[in-house]
């Protein structure tokens, strides 16, 4: 029998309902019973990670950690957040709740090392408050990686903030693909969307080198840790 994921969502609603649909998609199923039980709090209230790590703003951490709280309390025998930036914060929803945190940071990182073992200069497509926090700069360096980031940041969370928006067309699609090939274009053997929202504008076919998809990557985690 499978456990339950409690996932703290709405950060933004478009990413979290992309990663239940890849959840679902993901397991092996013939009828309900076999899908996983999801507990979802897709609470778009949750103060911006951005102007947080630029103290210009609110913390979420209370916001977080009472999110994580009520879907233990619900049933959920794990949690997991749809969101890169919001992992800032992981520490303190684990010390908030008595179930594991699955963390999408540690689940992509071991992506990159198992899927592409060759890979040693890596493109980062991530938000402000991701690369402020340092979440995967700091262990992509300590694994022996180089880190490449964007040379236009405004521009990608322009898309960013597009996509919470709606904006997820081919002028968006279009935006994205092109700051992936700059990555590329300075040397990055694998590109990283490490920001929810950049998946809904990015896929694999976009990239003249790998994709390596954070939502996908906690899908896999969290399927592997709710059925073992």
């Amino acid at each position: 029998m499978s456990r339950a994921i409690g996932i703290l969502g709405g950060m933004g609603p478009a990413a979290t309902v992309d990663l239940m649909a890849r959840l679902l998609a993901a397991t092996p199923a013939r009828r309900d019973a076999d899908h996983l039980r999801l507990l979802v709090d897709c609470n778009p209230q949750v103060p911006d990670r951005n102007a947080a790590i630029e103290q210009d703003g609110p913390s979420p951490e209370s916001v977080l950690v009472a999110m994580a709280q009520g879907l233990e309390r619900q049933g959920a025998d794990m949690l997991a957040i749809a969101c890169n930036s919001a992992h800032a914060w992981a520490d303190d929803i684990q010390a908030g709740t008595a179930i594991p945190l699955v963390s999408m940071i540690d689940a992509t990182i071991a992506a990159i090392a198992r899927d592409h073992p060759q890979a040693r200069r890596i493109g980062l497509l991530a938000a402000d408050a991701c690369l402020g926090a340092d979440l995967y700069q700091a262990p992509l360096a300590a694994s022996g990686y180089d880190v490449l980031l964007t040379e236009d940041q405004p521009g990608f969370m322009a898309l960013i903030y597009g996509v919470k928006a709606g904006e997820t067309g081919a002028v968006a699609r279009a935006g994205m693909a092109a700051l992936a090939a700059g990555l590329v274009a300075r040397g990055a053997e694998v590109i990283v969307a490490a920001c929810t929202e950049v998946p809904l504008l990015l896929g694999a076919a976009d990239c003249a080198v790998p994709l390596v998809d954070s939502t996908d990557a906690l899908v896999h985690a969290l399927i592997a840790e709710a059925t073992r």
